[in-house]
C-alpha cells in the first residue's frame, strides 16, 4: 500500500509540474505574427496542362469514351 500512495503522489507531482509549465508557457510567452506569402503557378490558375519534367514520363492519357449512336 506504501508503494501504491509513492506511485499516485510522484504522478501527481508530475502532473503538476507540467500544469505548472503550461500555465508558464501561456503567461509569458507571446507569438509573434508575420505575414505568409503562398505562390500559385499561373498555370494552376488558368487552368492549363501541367507539363512533365525533363527526363519524367507523362501520365498515359485515357482515351475520351466512344460516342454511340442509335438508330
Amino acid at each position: 500500500m506504501p508503494t501504491l500512495i509513492r506511485l499516485v503522489i510522484s504522478l501527481l507531482f508530475l502532473v503538476g509540474l507540467v500544469y505548472v509549465g503550461m500555465f508558464v508557457l501561456v503567461a509569458y510567452v507571446e507569438p509573434k505574427p508575420k505575414q505568409e506569402t503562398i505562390r500559385i503557378p499561373t498555370r494552376e490558375l488558368l487552368g492549363e496542362p501541367v507539363v512533365p519534367a525533363l527526363g519524367t514520363q507523362a501520365p498515359a492519357a485515357t482515351p475520351a469514351p466512344a460516342a454511340t449512336t442509335t438508330p
